[in-house]
């Protein structure tokens, strides 16, 4: 259950974001694993009340989510996490960071205790099919990151980054990657971070110069871009710190929630963009697409394959325990008949009725596994206690 930039606007999907602190302690409060990212908050549980999950959503954003939250059980759940692992759900389809974001979700929860063996088994199994399509399919040739996106939209916007002054808020991950991606074009970037050490240490890391935060106003009126991908819980640049431009100014807002006051998209010269706005969309790429879904459906059968032999196994263990003891009954009721037999001819009976058992119950088994317990059950009556 939960939303993404498919289903929800920005302002609900800022609301509902969670640091990595509190998607762990509301992981432990449904027992499942909390997926927060910039672009999605989605929380995956198993045999609970879809109402605990929503008012505990709606409780920690303070809204009403109505039509805006999206559900999916069963196979349908499964399948959507395997999709989001691959990057086929992503705003930037076939991006490489939602992987490590789910590895890092599902770990959280781990640490916590909140997970159990079945929900364990499905994001070990969804990493996995993550990781084949990054390594299998030509999807994962699309672009890196929601950063690489920011990039390529700001050299459209801008005819070309060389030369191109760049002012980066935020030491962090994306900042990192937009950073490398900027220097790769030939623009000049500025790095602020509320810690000037930070703004520092990522600077260093590529080719780039520092600037204290409070040295941002200054540092606005020769550049020609920014890009803003802090965790601040707050705005932090509004229009009236950005005075009148005599160049235009293209503002890239990466961040959720997110960084950039909305009224500087108002200013003469400003040219605001936000998150949702970087999708590039699947066409020309039906063909990769596709490829990335055949292995996303071929490990979602496999993880529906271990469920139903998971679910399978007492009823199968009963039934054999069942045969094990008709055997048994059976062979000490000819025990008179048998005690005239040699050691030898004694060892042959006891494998010749052993294998006929076995093989009576090699089809029923299979079916179960396939089928689920339930008409195994019936057929051989057997108790819900597994006797």
């Amino acid at each position: 259950m939960g939303v993404s930039h498919r289903n929800a606007p920005l302002e609900v999907r800022e609301q509902l974001y969670l640091q990595d602190g509190h998607a762990a302690e509301l992981a432990v409060e449904l027992c499942g694993v909390v997926l927060s990212t910039c672009n999605r908050t989605e929380v995956y549980v198993r045999g609970s009340d879809p109402a605990a999950a929503r008012a505990a959503l709606e409780g920690r954003s303070g809204l009403e989510l109505g039509d805006v939250l999206a559900v999916w059980e069963g196979d349908e759940a499964v399948e959507h996490l395997f999709r989001v692992a691959a990057g086929l759900d992503s705003l930037v389809p076939g991006e490489g960071e939602i992987l490590g974001q789910v590895r890092q979700a599902y770990e959280a929860a781990l640490a916590a205790g909140a997970t159990d063996s079945v929900l364990n088994r499905l994001f070990e199994d969804a990493l996995h099919a993550g990781k084949r399509v990054r390594t299998e399919a030509r999807l994962a040739e699309m672009p890196e990151s929601v950063a690489t996106s920011a990039v390529d939209l700001a050299a459209k916007a801008l005819g070309g980054l060389d030369g191109r002054r760049v002012l980066l808020f935020g030491a962090g991950k994306m900042s990192e990657l937009s950073a490398r991606s900027l220097q790769a074009r030939g623009a000049e970037v500025v790095v602020a971070s509320r810690t000037l050490e930070s703004a520092r240490e990522l600077a260093g890391r590529v080719g780039g110069r520092a600037a204290p935060f409070d040295a941002v106003a200054v540092e606005l009126i020769d550049a020609d871009l920014v890009i803003s991908a802090t965790r601040c819980p707050y705005p932090i640049l509004h229009a009236e710190a950005i005075q009148p431009r005599t160049k235009p100014l293209v503002l890239i807002d990466i961040a959720v929630p997110r960084d950039l006051d909305s009224a500087i998209g108002t200013l003469d010269g400003c040219t605001l963009y936000d998150i949702d706005e970087l999708g590039e969309g699947l066409v020309g790429r039906e063909e990769d697409v596709r490829e990335a879904e055949q292995i996303v459906a071929e490990e979602a059968r496999r993880f529906a394959e271990w469920r139903r032999e998971r679910g399978a196994a007492p009823a199968i263990a009963a039934l054999r325990r069942r045969a094990a003891e008709i055997r048994a009954e059976e062979l000490a009721r000819a025990e008179p008949r048998l005690s005239e037999l040699s050691p030898r001819e004694r060892k042959t009976v006891e494998t010749l009725t052993s294998q006929i058992v076995n093989k009576l119950l090699h089809a029923p088994t299979v079916r179960a596994k396939e089928d689920g317990s339930e008409q195994l059950r019936d057929l051989f009556a057997l108790r819900d206690d597994g006797e």
